[in-house]
């Protein structure tokens, strides 16, 4: 069994772009492992400068098509590209069912190219819990663009948009995405809408659809400097990605260079801030629930007390300091280095 190597020596070598030491980081950090989070800390510190895209829509969009093909068209301008792709969990063993990564298979011998796959364990909003963190990263490794592709469930992935500098909304002709995109607000958090499939006959229908939609909602009034593109493409012909690529660029400047852009940048800090002390939360309760509700759950089945009392309790407990459990999962774990 090799050397376990801590975190902290990782980061170095991550930065010079070494695959093993970003795929080691992005393990420990998916796993939630306390002795990475200095590393982290430090990672977070010197990353900011890649260009974040988020990627969302329902399933039978071609999401993983067109991120196969935007990518492609990415390495054409000299970008190294990092892909964290959030899957759904296997119901057995937990892990990401990696189905649609078939769809990106030509770009896995590409030097300049980065693919990760998350399964979201539960997670809400279409990202996976260290989905950010892999984001820093890939961009301490010199990936100058990193395209987060939610998991596809639909109405409930707006979380995307806070996450990532331009958001990309994917609608397909002949799924009914326009009317998903009213009722999951996914109309107002795209920077970009993306028609895909468009070498069909009826893609014209969803285009005109979905900038009807535009011109009678209010979905651009909060981004005076931007208004919102429908693009149509076609991953099959290739038509349309020289279009897509010239509306990211423009984003970016947009996001990197105006006052709505450091709005947006101070919208994502928000909530990395939240979203961190929500996963720390979630993970002192489940110590604590660990311990504690058996006999919690015990009295409550006898009555002796009440759910509210006993829930405080509960959570109580989730915040006392310095139990050996606690102090044990700050210590490296003996795990092959090959592993980790």
């Amino acid at each position: 069994m090799s050397r376990y190597v801590p975190s902290s020596e990782l980061v170095e070598r991550a930065a010079r772009g070494e695959v093993p030491a970003i795929g080691r980081l992005i393990s420990r950090a998916e796993a939630g492992m306390p002795e990475a989070r200095g590393a982290l800390a430090t990672i977070y510190r010197r990353a900011g400068r890649a260009h974040v895209i988020g990627l969302t829509g329902v399933p039978g969009s071609g999401k993983s098509t067109l991120v196969a093909a935007l990518t492609a068209r990415l390495r054409t301008q000299g970008l190294k590209v990092g892909i964290v792709a959030v899957d759904p969990s296997s119901p057995y063993s937990g892990g990401a069912i990696l189905g649609d990564r078939i769809r990106m298979s030509d770009l896995v011998n590409d030097p300049g190219v980065y693919i990760r796959s998350m399964a979201t364990r539960g997670a809400m909003g279409g990202l996976a819990r260290a989905t950010l963190d892999a984001v820093d990263i890939l961009d301490l490794g010199g990936f100058d663009t990193i395209i987060i592709e939610t998991v596809g469930v639909g109405q409930d992935e707006v979380e995307i948009a806070k996450a990532s500098h331009t958001t990309v909304v994917v609608s397909a002709p002949g799924l009914g995405d326009e009317i998903q995109a009213i009722k999951a607000g996914m109309l107002e958090i795209a920077d970009i809408h993306v028609v895909s499939k468009c070498d069909r006959s009826d893609a014209n229908r969803t285009l005109v659809d979905i900038k009807q939609m535009l011109t009678l909602g209010a979905a651009t009034s909060a981004k005076p400097e931007w208004q919102t593109p429908v693009v149509g493409v076609s991953s099959y012909t290739g038509d349309g990605f020289d279009a897509l690529t010239r509306a990211i660029n423009r984003h970016r400047d947009v996001a990197f260079g105006t006052a709505s852009g450091s709005r947006r940048q101070l919208a994502i800090a928000r909530f990395r801030l939240e979203k961190t002390a929500e996963n720390l939360l979630i993970e002192r309760f489940a110590r604590a629930a660990a311990t504690r509700a058996p006999a919690l759950a015990e009295r409550l089945r006898r009555r002796d007390a009440d759910p509210y009392t006993l829930a405080n309790e509960l959570l109580a407990a989730s915040f006392e300091r310095g139990s050996a459990h606690e102090r044990d999962h700050h210590r490296p774990p003996h795990f092959a280095e090959d592993h980790w």
